[in-house]
């Protein structure tokens, strides 16, 4: 892809199912990966890998990051300016939910996730568009959810999020537009991850359930972690230099929406 190659790239999530497909992704376009994640472990055995898979002898770097905390996810983004340089791209890929009838929740779940889903991609805004502003460029790419253009069963609060990421991001792209930066959402259908695991639960039920939705697919399959981000790089790229505010789904066709 155009204009990849030694920018510099932060990806939150970046130790998880997708978000190590596009850190890789990323590494093989010759980016400079700052692997953003709350298991540095995790992290940093992503770093490693893409090291050394990565065209051009790719720079990674791993940050131990709480989204939740204002304050650490400030101090990673000034962290990783300083060693690999200013931020051209960030992907907001972290997320985290619980399964559940929304009657049975409560206010402690509710707090998590949206602490997870919806505050962190906003203090990952806030800490990283000042310096794109500043340069007159950058491209954020934010992956949110089909369960936020259609809705989704037990993830209630979850849905509440992704939509609210995905009104964010709209509202982002006209912000900034002037300062040609790039704001689009990408949406995963349900894609065969850690995530979607603990929302499918285990056994017969996470069985059927995993088999009535392939069967609603299209395609017949679930999503793989390398379905998603082939359309994040391109996004990422010069080539969708004059793409923004967009919201495109990755679902096999399962969602259509206009």
């Amino acid at each position: 892809m155009k204009g990849i190659k030694d920018q510099v790239v932060i990806v939150t999530g970046g130790a998880g199912g997708i978000g190590a497909a596009i850190c890789r992704r990323f590494a093989e376009e010759g980016a400079k990966v700052a692997v953003f994640d709350i298991n540095r472990e995790a992290a940093e055995a992503v770093a490693t890998e893409i090291s050394k898979v990565g065209a051009g002898g790719t720079a990674a770097r791993a940050y131990a990051v709480d989204l939740t905390s204002q304050e650490s996810v400030n101090a990673a983004v000034a962290a990783a300016e300083k060693e690999l340089g200013p931020i051209a791209v960030l992907v907001n890929n972290a997320g985290w939910d619980k399964a559940g009838a929304f009657l049975d929740t409560d206010k402690a779940l509710w707090e998590k996730i949206v602490a997870v889903n919806l505050y962190g991609p906003l203090y990952m805004h806030h800490a990283v568009l000042k310096g794109m502003v500043a340069r007159g460029a950058g491209r954020v790419i934010n992956i949110a959810s089909d369960a936020a253009r259609v809705g989704s069963s037990g993830e209630a609060v979850y849905a509440f999020c992704k939509g609210g990421l995905v009104s964010f991001s709209k509202t982002m792209a006209r912000e900034v537009a002037r300062k040609q930066i790039n704001v689009n959402v990408v949406c995963p259908g349900p894609t065969d991850t850690a995530l979607f695991r603990d929302f499918a639960g285990e056994g017969e039920k996470g069985e059927k359930l995993k088999a009535a939705l392939t069967g609603a697919i299209p395609f017949r399959r679930l999503g793989q972690p390398d379905d998603v981000p082939g359309i994040v790089v391109f996004l990422a790229s010069d080539e969708a230099s004059f793409i923004t505010g967009q919201v495109i789904s990755v679902s096999g066709g399962l969602t259509m929406a206009g």
